[in-house]
């Protein structure tokens, strides 16, 4: 009788993944990169269509990655020792807050598929449906609200 491996996901702790390990997380749905509201009241994040203007909507990647976080103020770099208080305002999809909470990943996930396709097969992926935060005036952002999306 064969058994199943567990893949590095389901036995490492985040805090001790590799940086390797860590980014292979990303399934690049792009959601991340969103503009959000927060709720003042209820603290829920609402995601707009709005892009972080680093954002490419072709390949859903930050266009300058290693320095986004110098070029965008308000990006929140996520790391293993901040996923936790960053948690709730990631997609109820990402694999960093799916693992955090002790989740699977979902079956359309790269590294459950072995395919970076399947992400947008499974209409995850913001490809091709973002606005670049330059083209939005910022007291209109509640305009953009995508009703849903979590």
């Amino acid at each position: 009788m064969t058994k199943l491996r567990k893949k590095y996901w389901e036995t490492v702790d985040l805090i001790d993944m590799t940086r390797d390990e860590w980014e292979a997380l990303c399934d690049g749905c792009g959601k991340c990169c969103l503009l959000k509201l927060e709720d003042d009241d209820t603290g829920q994040v609402h995601y707009t269509n709005v892009a972080c203007r680093l954002f490419d909507d072709k390949t859903c990647r930050c266009g300058n990655y290693p320095l986004r976080k110098q070029l965008v103020a308000g990006c929140v770099v996520l790391t293993p020792e901040n996923i936790e208080r960053n948690a709730h305002w990631m997609p109820s999809t990402c694999a960093y807050r799916l693992i955090e909470e002790g989740s699977p990943l979902p079956d359309w996930h790269p590294l459950v598929s072995g395919d970076p396709q399947s992400v947008q097969d499974a209409d995850i992926s913001m490809h091709g449906k973002t606005l670049a935060e330059y083209e939005v005036n910022e007291d209109d952002l509640e305009d953009y609200i995508i009703e849903g999306l979590q």
